[in-house]
């Protein structure tokens, strides 16, 4: 990977993302540029989702937790009837086994941003509470970089996908019409949420530590 690839292949993204046309943007998207574009999209999406979220309280309480409920009923709706009207009426909808699968994406990854809110994925908390101050905070800012990246890795893979199944027109099997980078788009977004969610927790962390408050608690609790 050199700096010329690097950045020619970012234009080049740029460039068709500008004629919005799939074949031409998944092309695109198979280049070394594609790393330094969804860099700058982690961060910058990140931040303006952490911007939003301190702007409008009500999102940030109940965006992720909406998905995941919805999503879940949804499923749980579409297996029951489909359940019944198989072995009831010998019938069935050839799409209910098809877009659930798509579905549990959308709850799944909402819910993994959820509990990004709420440090509930595993921290080594106990081990954390044990360290100076100035150890704590190291570990938080390892945490929101790794978060970071680790949303940078899957929201530029996973746009490749997208944009693969845009341009070959993958339509959700058992449906006519129903294009499935509609629903793969979860993905990335999910993770731009991710990342939204490191920058905030990373501004709590930081006016904790000027302020000398708490940095490690025993345990995450679920506040609302």
């Amino acid at each position: 990977m050199t700096l010329d690839s690097l950045f020619g292949g970012a234009w080049s993204i740029v460039a068709s993302i500008g004629s919005w046309d799939s074949w031409t943007i998944s092309d695109a998207m198979r280049s070394d540029g594609a790393w330094l574009v969804g860099l700058v999209v982690t961060i910058v999406g990140g931040l303006l989702v952490a911007f939003i979220y301190a702007r409008l309280p009500f999102l940030e309480r109940h965006l992720e937790k909406s998905v995941m409920i919805w999503s879940y009923l949804l499923i749980a709706t579409i297996l029951a009837v489909e359940v019944v009207r198989r072995f009831v009426f010998s019938v069935q909808e050839p799409w209910s086994t098809t877009l659930p699968p798509f579905l549990f994406l959308f709850m799944t990854w909402a819910g993994c941003s959820y509990n990004m809110k709420f440090r509930n994925h595993l921290s080594f908390a106990e081990f954390r509470g044990m360290l100076p101050r100035a150890g704590q905070f190291a570990c938080l800012m390892l945490d929101a970089a790794l978060w970071v990246v680790f949303s940078w890795v899957v929201i530029v893979t996973s746009t490749r996908v997208v944009f693969n199944a845009a341009a070959n027109f993958q339509i959700l099997l058992g449906t006519d019409n129903v294009l499935q980078w509609w629903l793969l788009t979860s993905v990335p977004v999910s993770f731009l949420l991710m990342a939204g969610r490191a920058f905030e927790n990373l501004a709590i962390d930081y006016q904790n530590y000027r302020t000398g408050a708490p940095l490690i608690a025993a345990s995450a609790q679920f506040g609302d």
